[in-house]
């Protein structure tokens, strides 16, 4: 069993809640963030999480962290804080990376490391791989280039649909039960990742993402799939620095078989199993922190 980092949610640093403005085709929309650490220091972790979660799962990470980084933990368009977009179709890897430029225009600094679980990971891959990304290291958490279609069948049998709860813990319950591969958590643990994914709403708690979502999920073609593997095994390719790919070993999005296709096709990749988890690791644990913080920092010894 791992173990879990001590400090209390009560006894970790406060981060700053901060706004910035973005733009789509179909107008203005704010995405939302959680700021850790000095405001004023250059290196910068951006922490960008799943498909229907919220940027307050990286927060044991960022607390973690904070005293070598300023750690930055956005809620991806149409989720958690952020705006719903006026358009759904629009949500999509090219909007969020068009986001996360945004984003990084507005923290002033020329280059940052990229932590993305799922599709924190597919947005960071696709801005790794554009000409002048700032990207200097990238972290993948449980996903790759190719995505089995099981898994993605599995995620769009619940994406979109609604639900609502009469109290809170029903509402983290719910959700623990769609994110039940993150591994064994602890009811505490649930409600820490779980209670910023629900608000209170006309006296019941809902899901705080837009359900819109699902519409392009849906509609993606087998064509449109294939191209963007292809686009994203392209972007791994050209990626100058460092990648770590982790899995979850009971993953059913990540293979073991991609993740060796992603080593042998990146620069400098590299690969580390979680055991006794699925799609995705939680990073709540300490030797899972540990993982991410010799990758971006080094031994714990020198983490300071």
């Amino acid at each position: 069993m791992t173990e879990s980092i001590s400090a209390s949610p009560a006894e970790r640093p406060v981060p700053l809640q901060r706004y910035v403005q973005c733009a789509s085709a179909a107008g203005l929309h704010r995405v939302a963030y959680t700021e850790w650490g000095d405001p004023d220091n250059p290196r910068v972790l951006l922490c960008v999480h799943g498909l229907t979660r919220s940027g307050r799962d990286f927060d044991r990470v960022a607390a973690e962290f904070a005293g070598t980084y300023r750690v930055v933990c956005p809620d991806v368009v149409g989720r958690g804080l952020s705006s719903w977009l006026a358009n759904p179709n629009f949500y999509g890897i090219p909007q969020y990376v068009a986001d996360m430029v945004t984003l990084i225009a507005r923290l002033d600094v020329e280059t940052i490391d990229w932590f993305g679980t799922s599709m924190g990971g597919l947005i960071g891959l696709g801005l790794a791989g554009l000409p002048e990304t700032p990207i200097r290291k990238l972290l993948l958490n449980d996903v790759g280039p190719h995505l089995e279609p099981g898994a993605v069948q599995r995620i769009g049998d619940y994406l979109g649909k609604p639900a609502r709860f009469e109290t809170l813990q029903q509402g983290i319950d719910y959700a623990a039960l769609l994110a039940q591969t993150f591994g064994p958590l602890t009811p505490d643990e649930w409600r820490e990742i779980n209670t910023p994914l629900l608000h209170e709403q006309d006296g019941g708690w809902s899901l705080r993402y837009d359900p819109r979502i699902a519409l392009p999920f849906a509609a993606v073609t087998e064509e449109a799939t294939k191209l963007g593997e292809a686009a994203l095994w392209h972007s791994l390719a050209s990626f100058q620095g460092p990648v770590l790919v982790v899995r979850g070993e009971q993953s059913d999005l990540l293979s073991r078989e991609t993740v060796a296709k992603m080593v042998e096709t990146g620069r400098a990749v590299a690969s580390v199993e979680i055991a006794g988890v699925g799609h995705a690791p939680a990073f709540l644990a300490a030797d899972q922190i540990d993982v991410a913080r010799q990758f971006f920092i080094g031994a714990a010894a020198n983490a300071s």
